[in-house]
């Protein structure tokens, strides 16, 4: 809930910081629209003079606006009280408080009647400043008085007067306590009128609010204001595991929430024929495991055969539950038993776009990769093997190929000396010399 005051602005929340006394009333406790409040009356009719005043954590009061005051949602007004005054908020005026009172049953004449005093003055709300501001030490202190005396008993709340003359102590016990000694060293310590105020652990919960499992406010500190009472029937009827951790909530009772979809379960189950009920057939005896109220099946198992269940729809077990009642004979349950052990398989869509959430993970390495990588490897290395091979052996033919002009050379100059000779020698005989090689740089 918000109000106008805390609402935001530039994408950043504003907020009244006025601690539940801002001017619409909107984010307070147990808050109710006014939706009769752009409706005007009938000619002739008076507005009703009755308005409803919110005190600490959510109680209201209804009182009469005898002194004919102009009040709207959140003006701070002064009270009666049974001695003094107190100061409290309107959160409602109008025809609305009509309606309100007549739900419960509150009178609008006798002596029972409250009054409203005057609009609060500047003094009225300092001094019901000063007093909320001792509340929580008070509290503090409270509660090691009430150790020291060892009481069974928390003090869950303190609220003071509007004028500071009273001091209302509420606590919770589960049984009896005497504390008549505990207000004399209230009295004594705090020098004010103290009065005790028993209240339950649902009220105590409405009281200090708090977050429920749902992840959303108390509804009893928020808008339920009836606390009807809640059963573990509740939870077999909704075919809940009877888990008090989980049944119950921040005050040690069972859930409120139990109580909402009751009636139609109830209702459900009213075409389901009840689970104590036996089927006989001729093959025996057939017992209810279990039911499922939103596929209507039922789960029957023959006597001595527990581990066979057959599923049966609700129809053709009231079927067989009436046969039986007609004493007619049943053969067997199979025959009207159902296969329900299809796998039925969903195919989901990325309709909001969102991205997968395991996109962050690091893919799982096979064995088989493992050994390729190893396969790999080997046979780089063999690769570079060869090629510091290859560059070894191309380096020694280049310098085998610098020395052979130098060889070539003198090889040359061999064979010119040994061919002057030869031609010589057979210029001598008178013979063509020829030459070994049969072709030379000399043209032979």
């Amino acid at each position: 809930m918000a109000c106008s005051s805390c609402a935001t602005k530039d994408g950043q929340p504003k907020g009244c910081k006025n601690n539940g006394t801002c001017g619409t009333d909107g984010c307070n406790k147990l808050t109710v629209f006014d939706w009769l409040s752009n409706m005007s009356l009938p000619n002739g009719a008076k507005p009703f003079n009755f308005v409803e005043v919110r005190f600490k954590n959510g109680r209201k009061v209804y009182f009469e606006n005898t002194e004919n005051l102009t009040l709207s949602i959140g003006d701070v007004v002064a009270t009666q009280a049974n001695s003094g005054h107190d100061v409290g908020m309107v959160s409602l005026a109008g025809e609305l408080v009509r309606v309100q009172m007549k739900r419960k049953k509150i009178p609008t004449t006798g002596d029972e009647v409250l009054k409203i005093y005057r609009k609060a003055t500047q003094k009225d709300i300092d001094v019901w400043q000063a007093a909320r501001d001792r509340e929580e030490s008070m509290k503090v202190r409270a509660r090691e008085i009430a150790i020291r005396l060892d009481l069974k008993m928390k003090i869950s709340d303190i609220e003071f007067q509007g004028d500071a003359s009273k001091a209302t102590f509420y606590y919770t016990a589960e049984e009896r306590v005497d504390f008549r000694q505990l207000i004399k060293d209230f009295a004594k310590e705090f020098s004010i009128r103290i009065e005790m105020r028993q209240i339950g652990f649902r009220q105590e919960a409405a009281r200090l609010g708090g977050i429920g499992s749902c992840g959303r406010e108390l509804c009893c500190s928020t808008w339920l204001t009836d606390f009807r009472s809640v059963n573990t029937s509740a939870a077999r009827y909704q075919q809940l595991s009877l888990n008090p951790q989980k049944l119950a909530g921040q005050c040690g009772k069972l859930k409120c929430c139990l109580n909402y979809e009751l009636d139609g379960y109830l209702e459900a189950l009213n075409s389901f024929p009840k689970t104590d009920v036996k089927i006989h057939t001729a093959k025996g005896t057939a017992v209810c495991q279990k039911i499922d109220i939103f596929k209507g099946f039922l789960w029957y198992a023959y006597e001595g055969e527990w581990m066979n269940w057959f599923t049966i729809k609700a129809e053709d077990a009231n079927e067989m539950i009436g046969m039986n009642l007609k004493k007619e004979v049943v053969e067997a349950i199979e025959d009207y038993a159902i296969d329900d052990k299809k796998e039925i398989t969903f195919e989901y869509e990325n309709v909001v776009g969102q991205d997968s959430l395991t996109r962050f993970d690091q893919p799982k390495r096979s064995g088989n990769r493992r050994r390729n990588n190893r396969r790999n490897s080997s046979q780089n290395q063999q690769k570079n093997q060869n090629r510091s091979e290859t560059r070894a052996r191309g380096g020694k033919q280049k310098s085998e190929d610098n020395s052979k002009p130098d060889q070539k050379k003198t090889q040359q100059r061999r064979e010119s000396s040994n061919n002057s000779t030869t031609n010589k020698s057979n210029n001598r005989s008178g013979k063509k010399a020829k030459c070994k090689r049969g072709s030379c740089s000399y043209g032979c």
